[in-house]
């Protein structure tokens, strides 16, 4: 591939043909929106969205010694993972920052599958490559070759259950099961990004049309595609963090309130660092906030406790499902639920309400 061409997943053609609005994301050229941002968005928290995610990152590691090479790459010990199981854990620095977060899922006593955010598949796969040296351990890059497809919403295992070989009902949630879908082997796993139930799917590359065209016929009526737009305010509602916007090198797993991930007692790239870390306390937080109106904090906007600047909005959106807008911000002091702060507003000092994460939960 030449400098500057962008990366099309095996179903680019079935976007263009059914009049996606295409964006180019982490060097990929992925669907953006079909009928509408907020027509997607409802679509799955009221019934059911398909989603493309073949631009993510698919790296098998496997070998005796598998297990320990991830327990030394990872804030988590994935050896601790029961076969059919899967672990949301990151790879940090060794000063902390982190790197990317992972979803890693345990496929046998020795294979793994470690799906990457797509803006950092290489910096993934370079550093568990280098951190696996000593073990007896192989990491391979299978996303050329494997395509990746979600079904999320209320009505995505319904949808699913007469076209699997699998007791859904027994699947739960964070476990995967290597079935098939007619004669395509496929990896269902019940994981998803948007707050609702939800399974995806990873298949190989060559067969990813089919198994569209097979899920589509199958929801007739209540599934329909989605695109990026949809999904970031739906992880968003979910109070779920984006890799760039919420996380990234210049802060550890203990600024982001994800200090669970982190199993300390054993050594791992970035554990000292996080040691160090865990008992000084967090150097910023993420905040949630909620508001009135119909004005959203944007990405940048500052957040104002007073007239001192206090922080940042990571993310923002006016919630479709909840109907006023929502926001995650960094900010240098802890708050409590319920606090109020300002936010800088193109130029006009509007309240936000401190709440809790997520923003939206799902009907039980």
């Amino acid at each position: 591939m030449s400098e500057g061409t962008l990366h099309t997943s095996p179903l680019h053609q079935v976007h263009l043909d059914a009049g996606a609005r295409m964006t180019d994301f982490a060097g990929w050229s992925m669907p953006l929106r079909y009928a509408g941002d907020l027509a997607e968005h409802h679509t799955v928290r009221e019934h059911a969205g398909l989603f493309d995610l073949s631009h993510m990152g698919q790296i098998e590691v496997s070998g005796p010694q598998a297990d320990q090479a991830l327990d030394y790459a990872l804030v988590s010990a994935c050896s601790r993972l029961k076969n059919g199981r899967a672990r949301y854990t990151m790879l940090v620095d060794a000063d902390g920052g982190i790197l990317d977060d992972l979803i890693v899922y345990r496929l046998g006593e020795m294979e793994f599958l470690v799906i990457a955010n797509a803006a950092n598949r290489i910096t993934v796969l370079d550093s568990i490559t280098h951190r696996s040296r000593g073990f007896a351990a192989s990491v391979v890059d299978r996303t050329p070759h494997r395509a990746l497809i979600a079904v999320q919403g209320p009505q995505a295992a319904g949808i699913l259950a007469g076209l699997l070989p699998v007791d859904l009902e027994e699947l739960r949630y964070y476990s995967a099961v290597l079935t098939n879908l007619g004669n395509v082997p496929v990896l269902l796993a019940r994981t998803g990004y948007t707050g609702e139930d939800g399974f995806e799917l990873s298949l190989p590359a060559d067969a990813a049309v089919g198994v569209w065209q097979r899920l589509a016929a199958a929801g007739e009526g209540t599934l329909e595609p989605c695109g990026l737009a949809a999904r970031d305010s739906l992880r968003l509602e979910a109070g779920m963090p984006l890799y760039g916007q919420e996380l990234g090198t210049e802060v550890t797993p203990y600024e982001v309130g994800m200090g669970r991930l982190v199993h300390a007692d054993r050594e791992f790239v970035g554990s000292t660092a996080l040691a160090h870390r865990a008992a000084e306390g967090p150097r910023s937080f993420l905040t949630a906030l909620t508001g009135t109106g119909r004005r959203a904090a944007r990405t940048g906007y500052d957040v104002l406790d007073g007239e001192e600047v206090v922080g940042r909005i990571t993310s923002g959106v006016l919630s479709p499902t909840l109907g006023h807008p929502i926001a995650l911000a960094r900010t240098m002091s802890a708050y409590e639920p319920g606090q109020v702060v300002g936010v800088d507003v193109r130029g006009n000092l509007q309240e936000m309400t401190v709440a809790e994460r997520p923003f939206y939960t799902r009907p039980a």
